[in-house]
């Protein structure tokens, strides 16, 4: 069977380059979720109820952007990458481990959103210069409720 290709607009080495940035933020991503995952389940200390709530939250709404970015891939004609090997070989942000300390864990989650923003002002310029307005729209959806979190977060330690 002939698969048919989509029309979109976006020439095809555009959408395979934005696609490998996107497979890259992916990855990021799913190495976040588990790092959040991690510091939910090894939380300690007198702020443990807060944190692991909030350590929840974070990673409930970071599955649901894993999701949204692998079916802008897909929605792009490319394949999202799906194996925690492809996400390992992938990931630019470190794997946490075995963090207790609150103060420690939001270090942690600053330092994975920081590179988290780095890669999505990357790639919301590139799909800005190539009018790819639904990749844009994810990344401009993406960033300010990052820079939100990162504020707050600072607060928390401050």
């Amino acid at each position: 069977m002939e698969t048919l290709e989509l029309k979109l607009g976006l020439s095809q080495d555009y959408r395979m380059d934005v696609s490998g940035k996107l497979n890259f933020l992916l990855a990021d991503f799913q190495i976040y979720y588990m790092n959040l995952r991690g510091l939910h389940w090894n939380a300690k200390g007198r702020r443990f109820f807060m944190l692991h709530e909030k350590f929840e939250e974070l990673y409930n709404e970071t599955n649901d952007v894993v999701d949204e970015i692998a079916e802008r891939i897909l929605s792009i004609g490319e394949k999202p990458l799906h194996t925690f090997d492809d996400y390992l070989q992938s990931k630019t942000i470190r794997v946490t481990k075995n963090i207790s300390d609150g103060d420690l864990a939001v270090n942690s989650i600053l330092d994975n959103l920081n590179e988290l923003l780095i890669q999505e002002r990357n790639i919301l310029e590139i799909a800005s210069e190539n009018n790819d307005e639904g990749t844009a729209s994810l990344m401009s959806d993406l960033i300010p409720g990052q820079e939100k979190l990162i504020w707050m977060l600072t607060a928390y330690l401050s």
